[in-house]
C-alpha cells in the first residue's frame, strides 16, 4: 500500500504542475494531497476513470477517477477523433443533452466546446431534457453521434456520460471499443481542444419534441377507451429530474385529463432533497407520490429517475393499498397487454434482457410471437432491431431494471413514453372494472406465476471493485453445486460463452457477446444470476422463482410460498 500511495502522490502532483489545469481544481487535489487520511486521495486517483462501452460515470470531484471538467474533455475529444476518421469528409453532427443533476450543464457545456473546436456541428438543448428524446433526436436531426450528461438513477455525488451513435443507440461494438482506443490515446489535456466555437453550436427547437409527441399517440393503443376514462386519477413524480419536463405534457395529450403531480419533487435539483436515493426501484423513492396518491385517490402513482430514461409505478392491491409492481410484474403485465391486443403477430418480435423475467418468454410463446434475450444493457436490444429491420417488425422491449420501449421511434428504454403506455393500460382495466393488480393475477393464471428478487451488495473505491472481482472469480472457479438444497442442473457463464448441463456433461456454445454474467438454473426451474454492475459500484444476484396458480383465490397462498422460497435463497447467497 505503501508504494502504491507514493505512486498515487506523484500521480496527483503532475496535476498540480499541469498548464492547463485551473486554479481551484488544482487547490481541491492540494488538499487530498495535504489530508492525513488518504482514502479519498486514493479512489480519486487510483486509475483513470474508464471510458467504458456505456461512456463514463463517477463520483464529481478532483482526480483522474473522477468526473471533472478534464475526464469529460478527454472523453469528448477521443469521441470527436473517432467521429472525424468514421465520417470522413462529412459535416459531422452531434445532439447533446442533460439532466438535473449537479454540474450537469456545465459538462454538457464542456462537451459543446471540445465537439465544436474539433469542427463538428453541436446541436443542445436548452435545457434538461429525458435521455430518451436525446436518442429521439439524434435520429430526427440526422446526427452521427450524441451525448447525454447524466448519472441515471445513482446517489447525488455522481454524474456520467454516454456516448450514442447515429441509430439512436448507445455505442456498441466496433465503434465503443474504437472510442475507447481514441480516448486513450490522449495522454496530457492539452491535446484536448478545449476553447469551444459558438459559432459550430446551435439549440435545438421545439420542434424535435413536438415530433416525439405524436410519435408516442401513434402507438397508443384503445384510444377510444381513454377517451372514456379521461378523468381517471393519476399522480406523477419526476423526483427533481427530467421526467417532470414531458411526462406530464404527454400525459394531457394522450388525453388524461385528471393528473397529479407531486409538486415537492417537480423542481429539478441535483441534490434530491426529498429522496434518500433518487431511483424508482426503491420504495423511499416512491412514498411522496404514494401518499399523494392516497390524498387523491389514484388509480395509479409512478415516479421517473433523473433522466427519465426508468419508471416505477404502483397500483393499488385487493385490499386497495398501493403497492409497488418490480420491473419484471411490469414488463410482464406490458407484453402480456400488447400481445394479446396484437392483430397482426406475422413477423412480429419482442426482445428483453438475459436477466428478466422468464415470464415474458413464457408469454411471447403462448402467443406465438418471437422474444429475443440480450445482454442487459438496451443497447444490445437496440443493436437487434438493426440487425433484424426489415426482417421481423419490433414490437417492444424492456428489462427488469424499471425500463421500457414501445415502438421503434428511439432505441433506448423511455420512461416517458412508458408512463404514457401505463397510464392506457389503467384505463384500458377500468374499462374491464379491474385495476392493473387484478390485471396481475389474471395473467399468471393463464401464463404461470413468476416472482423475482434482487440483492444488491454495494461495494465503494478501490477495496470494493477488488471485493467484487473476487467474487466473481470464487463463483466462477468454484461454483456451488447446490443453492439452499437445490442441486445446480445448468451452468451459463457468458465469459467463456459456455453453458454446461450439470446432468448429462453436456456443454453447448453461448450465441452472445462476453459478459461478466453467471446464471445458475436450479432442479426446481429456479434461476440466479450474478452480474457486477456496469454503471454503480455493486454486484448483483438475481432471483427467479416460480409455480403455477390455478385459479385467482390461490394467489396469497402461491405468493407467500414464492416469498419464502425467494428469502431463503438470499438468506444462502448472502452467507457465502
Amino acid at each position: 500500500m505503501t508504494s502504491n500511495l507514493s505512486t498515487i502522490q506523484e500521480k496527483a502532483r503532475k496535476w498540480l504542475t499541469s498548464s492547463v489545469i485551473d486554479t481551484e481544481t488544482k487547490k481541491q487535489v492540494q488538499a487530498l494531497l495535504d489530508n492525513s487520511d488518504s482514502r479519498e486521495l486514493l479512489d480519486n486517483f487510483y486509475k483513470d476513470l474508464e471510458f467504458g462501452t456505456g461512456g463514463l460515470r463517477g463520483i464529481m470531484g478532483a482526480g483522474s477517477n473522477c468526473m471533472n471538467k478534464y475526464t469529460v474533455g478527454v472523453a469528448t475529444q477521443g469521441l470527436s477523433n473517432y467521429l472525424l476518421k468514421a465520417f470522413p469528409n462529412k459535416s459531422v453532427k452531434v445532439a447533446i443533452a442533460h439532466d438535473c443533476r449537479n454540474n450537469s450543464p456545465y459538462f454538457a457545456k464542456i462537451a459543446a466546446d471540445v465537439f465544436s473546436a474539433n469542427g463538428i456541428e453541436v446541436y443542445m438543448f436548452s435545457e434538461l431534457r429525458p435521455t430518451p428524446l436525446l436518442s429521439y433526436a439524434i435520429r430526427y436531426l440526422k446526427c452521427e453521434s450524441g451525448i447525454v450528461v447524466t448519472a441515471s438513477h445513482n446517489p447525488k455525488e455522481y454524474n456520467g456520460y454516454k456516448a450514442y451513435w447515429n441509430d439512436g443507440a448507445q455505442v456498441v461494438p466496433p465503434h465503443d471499443k474504437n472510442i475507447i482506443n481514441e480516448v486513450q490515446t490522449i495522454t496530457d489535456f492539452g491535446m484536448v481542444k478545449f476553447d469551444g466555437d459558438p459559432k459550430r453550436i446551435h439549440i435545438i427547437g421545439p420542434e424535435v419534441e413536438e415530433a416525439y409527441y405524436e410519435e408516442v399517440i401513434r402507438v397508443i393503443p384503445k384510444k377510444e377507451i381513454i377517451k372514456k376514462h379521461h378523468n381517471i386519477p393519476i399522480v406523477f413524480s419526476g423526483l427533481h429530474g427530467t421526467g417532470s419536463t414531458m411526462v406530464p405534457e404527454c400525459l394531457k395529450k394522450i388525453g388524461f385529463s385528471n393528473v397529479y403531480v407531486v409538486e415537492e419533487q417537480a423542481k429539478a435539483d441535483g441534490n434530491f432533497p426529498t429522496v434518500k436515493s433518487p431511483n424508482p426501484e426503491e420504495r423511499s423513492a416512491m412514498e411522496m407520490a404514494i401518499e399523494k396518491g392516497k390524498a387523491v385517490g389514484a388509480s395509479m402513482v409512478m415516479a421517473t429517475d433523473p433522466d427519465a430514461d426508468r419508471v416505477g409505478i404502483g397500483v393499488r392491491n385487493l385490499q386497495g393499498e398501493f403497492v409497488l409492481l418490480n420491473g419484471n410484474q411490469a414488463f410482464s403485465l406490458m407484453m402480456w397487454f400488447i400481445l394479446k391486443n396484437l392483430e397482426n403477430k406475422k413477423d412480429a418480435y419482442i426482445a428483453k434482457t438475459i436477466v428478466t423475467s422468464e415470464l415474458v418468454d413464457t408469454i411471447a410463446r403462448n402467443y406465438d410471437v418471437a422474444c429475443y434475450n440480450t445482454l442487459t444493457g438496451f443497447k444490445y436490444i437496440a443493436q437487434l432491431m438493426g440487425e433484424l429491420e426489415g426482417k421481423q417488425r419490433f414490437i417492444a422491449a424492456g428489462e427488469e431494471s424499471y425500463g421500457y420501449m414501445v415502438g421503434d421511434f428511439i432505441r433506448d428504454k423511455d420512461a416517458v413514453s412508458a408512463c404514457a403506455f401505463f397510464a392506457s393500460m389503467t384505463a384500458v382495466a377500468a374499462d374491464e372494472e379491474k385495476s392493473l393488480y387484478d390485471w396481475l393475477i389474471d395473467m399468471y393464471v393463464e401464463h404461470g406465476f413468476y416472482k423475482e428478487g434482487l440483492i444488491n451488495l454495494v461495494k465503494k473505491g478501490q477495496q470494493g471493485e477488488q471485493e467484487i472481482k473476487a467474487m466473481m472469480h470464487k463463483f466462477r472457479t468454484n461454483p456451488p453445486a447446490s443453492i439452499s438444497s437445490l442441486a445446480v442442473v445448468r451452468l451459463l457463464d457468458y465469459i467463456s460463452l459456455k453453458e454446461q448441463n450439470l446432468k448429462t456433461g453436456e456443454t453447448t456454445v453461448l450465441n452472445f457477446p462476453t459478459s461478466d454474467v453467471l446464471q445458475f438454473y436450479l432442479e426446481d426451474g429456479t434461476k440466479i444470476s450474478v452480474r457486477p454492475s456496469g454503471t454503480e459500484p455493486k454486484i448483483k444476484f438475481y432471483i427467479s422463482v416460480n409455480t403455477t396458480l390455478s385459479i385467482r383465490g390461490e394467489f396469497e397462498a402461491a405468493n407467500k410460498k414464492l416469498d419464502e422460497k425467494i428469502n431463503q435463497i438470499e438468506r444462502y447467497l448472502l452467507a457465502l
